[in-house]
């Protein structure tokens, strides 16, 4: 695959370590103090100085190259997720209610043993490497603010690439689609207002309750009867609350969903439609409305020309061509500002049990994938003409 795989399989200890330390004492988004400072730690023990100074717990780390006049950027995720582990692992989580469940420890362990690999082979080094450390894209989302506090500046950035560890793909092997890769995300939460009245006495309240009841079944026909059926869209109803007691008719009502299409314009249509049905329905039940918008993110779109390069650096027989997905991602947020690729590495290997799904308390990966990563970076280093 590349030339420099003997150089990769040395450092696999050193990141499989570092894996199982960060693994260890997993945090939550726009809290990874410990992990930020590992990982400051750790480039510091190579004599290379890092930047804290964009986020309070995002690490940069630039690598310089021997004359190149252009700046690569690699990115990986630091934070965990509110999950109680249920590996066994001996290297299991020491801290309660908090997992490595979505394999952002092995993302981490990929990116350090790049730059481990780089630093150690600084005179085959062409152009500048930026190696970035991201905290909360699990949430509130650090990707961002990483671009707003310059993170893709000074020097600028020409293409940036990140990975995620998959379940859905047989181990080491790649997938990634050039175009729209993963959805535009939106978060909604829904507040109905109606007037409460005793159960026995209907008439003389505006039951928020049926509104509700109302709503969530239209909805049900906005991608059926709105979006182009070619076209992935949907609208998910994840939390419904409502009333006091059994016999009150309630007053007010809060439904909490989620939408994702890939395209700008399904997007304004679904919202659109949302926001129609919540406003007609509310005034035919007599009930006041709002809609409060939350979390939202763009939709991954993988660059057409860097796309086939990264297909080109796994080898057209370990690469797979996958379909869009419904998942998010904020590595989008870099893509609106410079051309990136966001691919899977996969992880999935039945005969060694590695089959649960993301974010599942199960979750845990072959360390073999680690220096898989690693080759990926760097031959796709190689195929921009990054390295000798």
């Amino acid at each position: 695959m590349i030339s420099a795989r003997k150089e990769i399989l040395a450092v696999r200890d050193d990141v499989v370590g570092l894996r199982r330390k960060i693994h260890l004492n997993p945090e939550l988004g726009m809290e990874e103090f410990e992990t930020s400072r590992t990982i400051k730690e750790y480039f510091e023990g190579f004599g290379t100085g890092v930047r804290t100074d964009l986020l309070e717990t995002s690490v940069v780390v630039d690598i310089k190259g021997q004359g190149g006049d252009k700046c690569y950027a690699f990115r990986a995720d630091m934070d965990a997720l509110p999950v109680e582990e249920q590996t066994g692992l001996e290297f299991s989580s020491t801290r309660r209610g908090v997992m490595h469940a979505c394999g952002h420890d092995g993302h981490v362990a990929i990116l350090a043993g790049l730059g481990r690999y780089l630093l150690e082979n600084k005179d085959k080094l062409i152009h500048n490497v930026r190696l970035i450390f991201q905290p909360a894209e699990e949430g509130p989302g650090g990707a961002l603010p990483l671009v707003k506090a310059g993170v893709l500046e000074d020097p600028k950035v020409d293409g940036i690439f990140g990975l995620h560890l998959y379940p859905d793909l047989r181990e080491g092997r790649v997938g990634l689609r050039a175009g729209p890769m993963m959805a535009q995300t939106r978060e909604l939460y829904i507040e109905i207002y109606g007037e409460s009245s005793h159960g026995a006495q209907p008439h003389k309240g505006r039951d928020a309750v049926v509104a509700a009841a109302h709503m969530v079944t239209a909805y049900q026909s906005i991608v059926s009867r709105s979006v182009d059926p070619m076209e992935p869209a949907l609208f998910t109803i994840g939390r419904v609350t409502a009333g006091e007691r059994v016999n009150i008719i309630a007053k007010k009502a809060r439904i909490e969903g989620t939408m994702r299409t890939f395209r700008e314009e399904d997007y304004n249509l679904v919202l659109n439609r949302i926001k129609a049905i919540t406003e007609g329905i509310g005034k035919a039940f007599g009930c006041e409305t709002s809609i409060e918008f939350g979390y939202g993110l763009p939709a991954v779109v993988n660059d057409q020309e860097l796309s086939g390069l990264v297909c080109a650096a796994a080898g057209t027989q370990n690469t797979d061509i996958i379909d869009p997905v419904m998942l998010a991602e904020d590595f989008s947020h870099y893509q609106r500002s410079v051309p990136g690729v966001f691919f899977m590495l996969g992880t999935r290997n039945e005969d060694r049990g590695y089959v649960h799904p993301l974010h599942s308390c199960y979750y845990n990966f072959s360390e073999d994938v680690l220096t898989a990563g690693i080759e990926m970076y760097v031959s796709i280093l190689e195929g921009l003409g990054g390295i000798k």
